[in-house]
């Protein structure tokens, strides 16, 4: 018994030394490197438990954003869909520019004062630019260079432009300027006043317009009062003029003829305010200039009446590939004739150039007369792409 003694309490001694060498031959990694830092355990508990809470908090934040956009744009969508029936979700993703516009509208851009007399027996408009107050400062030093373009809209190309003002935020111009408008077209026109920042070395700057429409005013007596600027609107194109024409097509014979009208409010040609203009009507074919007939010249007008027919043999195996250009040129007898504006019908165009080409080719020998407007040569030659000036000969033409 004593010997059984003896020999288990080696084991047992073993055992209890073993275990220890064993758990400090593999050392936890996160303990080794906590024993390395120089601060108290509590201090590195208080330390963790902190970045947890505001990882959370900012968690918390990111969900609430997310959560609460979502409702309000679910809001506003449910809300626009109940007025008149109709959805207007798509100006919550990208606001109209109308509406951008107006916005900056409520920016003081500062006052022009002027007067306005109208000469009815020499169909003169008499714009004077007075003084501006309060201008919106422009340069860094807040001060600006302020100078007025004036022009109505009936003639956009004729503008004046009063002197500089150096520095200035209260420029006084007195200033006067005058128009040829006949009384026919004042109601239709409005009077355009731009201030502008003069800049040497760079574009000018649009301090603010403003518009006034001139059928609203009593042109009987002459008016003085002041204006408030606001934001300058786009860049209007300028009108060119209307012209009516008709389109006729016999598929049996092969017979197109077109017989122009009338023309009226054409765009102003000459220092007289009139033109003395004429109208070409083109036959393309494949991009290719092919037949051409103009009317004759109607002088010192701005709504001429030609009533004249052409006719013209295009067979009805190339209708579908033909076009047909009507411009209208000013005639010059000094220098070259100049554009006034011009237009395509075919079964590529587009709005009522197309309508009025279905039409005729839909109603077979029945005259199809309609109303365009003139549109800029240079679109048109764009849009057409013209090859070359040459004719193109086609047998049976």
């Amino acid at each position: 018994m004593a010997n059984g003694t003896i020999t288990e309490a080696p084991s047992s001694f073993s055992n209890s030394i073993t275990t220890p060498a064993a758990t400090t031959a593999q050392p936890n990694f996160i303990e080794s490197l906590i024993n390395k830092i120089p601060l108290p355990r509590w201090a590195l508990i208080a330390i963790v438990v902190a970045a947890g809470l505001v990882l959370l908090l900012i968690l918390i934040c990111i969900i609430k954003c997310c959560c609460c956009r979502k409702k309000r744009k679910k809001k506003e969508k449910v809300n626009l869909t109940t007025i008149n029936g109709t959805s207007t979700t798509a100006s919550l993703v990208q606001p109209d520019t109308k509406d951008i516009e107006c916005g900056l509208d409520d920016e003081k851009r500062g006052r022009l004062q002027y007067s306005l007399e109208y000469d009815f027996r020499n169909k003169e408009m008499k714009v004077g630019v007075k003084q501006a107050a309060d201008l919106k400062a422009m340069d860094s030093g807040g001060t600006s260079d302020p100078y007025v373009t004036v022009y109505l809209t009936s003639d956009i190309r004729k503008k004046y432009e009063t002197k500089v003002h150096r520095k200035t935020l209260n420029p006084v111009f007195n200033e006067s300027f005058v128009f040829q408008i006949p009384q026919a077209e004042v109601d239709e026109t409005k009077l355009v006043m731009q201030v502008y920042d003069f800049n040497r070395f760079s574009k000018h700057d649009i301090i603010g317009e403003m518009r006034l429409p001139l059928g609203d005013v009593d042109l009987h007596h002459v008016m003085e009062q002041w204006h408030e600027l606001s934001a300058a609107s786009k860049i209007e194109q300028e009108h060119l003029g209307d012209i009516c024409f008709s389109l006729r097509y016999v598929p049996a014979t092969s017979k197109l003829t077109v017989v122009i009208i009338e023309a009226k409010k054409l765009k102003r040609m000459n220092s007289q305010g009139l033109s003395d203009p004429y109208v070409k009507v083109q036959l393309i074919l494949n991009k290719k200039k092919w037949k051409r007939k103009k009317t004759s010249v109607k002088k010192n007008t701005l709504s001429p009446y030609f009533n004249e027919a052409f006719v013209f043999e295009v067979p009805f195996n190339v209708i579908q590939n033909v076009d047909l250009v009507i411009s209208i040129w000013h005639h010059d007898k000094v220098t070259k004739d100049e554009p006034i504006g011009k237009l395509f019908l075919s079964c590529r165009a587009t709005g009522n150039q197309l309508r009025h080409w279905s039409d005729m080719l839909a109603n077979a020998r029945r005259p199809m007369a309609q109303w365009h407007s003139l549109q800029p040569m240079e679109e048109i030659d764009k849009t057409l792409g013209l090859k070359t000036r040459f004719k193109l000969p086609l047998p049976n033409s």
